[in-house]
C-alpha cells in the first residue's frame, strides 16, 4: 500500500507540469560538462551519444560501460576517474531512447537493437578487433547478455569479450520484480494510455518498457549465454535491491552460475551500487579484473 501511494505521488508532479506547460529544467553544470566531454556517432539514422576517455599509460585494457533503465551513461560518473587510472580506454554510451541520444517515436525498442548499437560504436571507434571488458548495470545487463550470446556464437560483427561484470539487473525474469509504474506501462490498457498521453514523457512509453517482456521471451537465449560461456564472469550486488531482492536473486544466481565470482556490498546498498557505494563498487570491479 505504501508503495502505491509513493508511485501516485511521483506521478502527480510531472502530470501537473504537463498541464501547466512548465518547460523542462535546464541541465545542471555537471550534466552540461558530461555532454561537452562526449561525442556522437550515427547508427542508421539515430544520433547516439558516447564518452571515450583515454586513461592509464602502459595499459592496453578497454572497458565498456552499459547503463540501466531509465537513466544514462551519467550513472558511471562517480567511478569514471577511478576506471581511467586502470584502463587505457573507458567508454560508455547512452542507449537510443536514453540520456543525450535520440529518442525516436513511435519506435520498436529492443535489446537486440541496443546490442547492435553497442557493436556499431565499437566499430566506429576502430576497436572491433580488440578484446573488451564489459561492465553493466540493470537494463545494461540484458544488453550484455545479448552481446555475450553473439560472441559465443561467432556472430558477424560481434564484440570480442574479455570479461563480463554484471550488477543489479533482471538477469532472471523469475526473480525480477518491476516497480508498480513499470507494470502499469508495460502491460498497456486504459490507465497506461492515459498516463503516457498526459505525461508526454518518453521514458513512460510502453515501447521502451517492453524489455521486461523480452527478458521473459528470450530467457533461454540470455541466461543460456551466461551458463555456457568461458568468459570470466563477476556479479557486484547491492543486497537491499527491491527489484532483484536478496536472498532470492543471489541464491538463484549462485545456483545457475556456480563458476561466477560474486561481490555482495554492504547491507544498506540497493539498486544503484555504483552511485550508492562508488568506492566499494570500484574496488570490487578492479579486484575482479586483476584476478585473471
Amino acid at each position: 500500500m505504501k508503495e502505491w501511494w509513493v508511485q501516485v505521488g511521483l506521478l502527480t508532479v510531472p502530470l501537473l507540469a504537463v498541464y501547466l506547460h512548465i518547460p523542462p529544467p535546464s541541465l545542471s553544470p555537471a550534466l552540461l560538462s558530461w555532454r561537452s566531454s562526449g561525442a556522437y556517432f550515427t547508427y542508421k539514422d539515430q544520433n547516439i551519444f558516447y564518452r571515450d576517455s583515454t586513461g592509464a599509460v602502459g595499459s592496453s585494457d578497454i572497458v565498456v560501460l552499459l547503463h540501466g533503465f531509465p537513466t544514462s551513461s551519467y550513472d558511471w560518473y562517480k567511478i569514471w576517474e577511478g576506471l581511467t587510472q586502470r584502463f587505457q580506454r573507458v567508454i560508455a554510451l547512452d542507449f537510443v531512447g536514453f540520456g543525450f541520444s535520440d529518442k525516436p517515436r513511435p519506435h520498436h525498442y529492443s535489446i537486440f537493437e541496443q546490442a547492435s548499437i553497442m557493436e556499431g560504436l565499437v566499430r566506429h571507434l576502430g576497436l572491433h578487433h580488440q578484446r573488451i571488458n564489459l561492465l553493466s548495470h540493470d537494463y545494461g545487463d540484458t544488453v550484455a547478455q545479448e552481446l555475450l550470446y553473439r560472441y559465443e556464437h561467432n556472430k558477424t560483427g560481434s564484440i570480442l569479450i574479455n570479461s563480463l561484470c554484471l550488477s543489479n539487473g533482471g538477469i532472471f525474469p523469475e526473480t525480477h520484480y518491476p516497480r508498480l509504474i513499470q507494470k502499469i506501462l508495460k502491460d498497456g490498457g486504459l490507465l497506461s494510455l492515459i498516463i503516457t498521453r498526459l505525461m508526454n514523457f518518453f521514458f513512460f512509453s510502453r515501447g521502451l518498457l517492453q524489455y521486461i517482456n523480452q527478458r521473459k521471451k528470450h530467457r533461454e537465449r540470455w541466461v543460456g549465454a551466461l551458463m555456457s560461456t568461458s568468459v570470466p564472469l563477476h556479479l557486484i550486488y547491492g543486497p537491499l535491491d527491491p527489484v532483484n531482492p536478496h536472498p532470492e536473486f543471489l541464491q538463484l544466481y549462485k545456483k545457475v552460475l556456480p563458476t561466477s565470482t560474486v561481490t555482495v556490498l554492504d547491507d544498506h546498498i540497493s539498486h544503484y551500487p555504483q552511485l550508492e557505494d562508488p568506492t566499494g563498487f570500484l574496488n570490487a570491479y578492479l579486484n575482479f579484473i586483476n584476478s585473471f
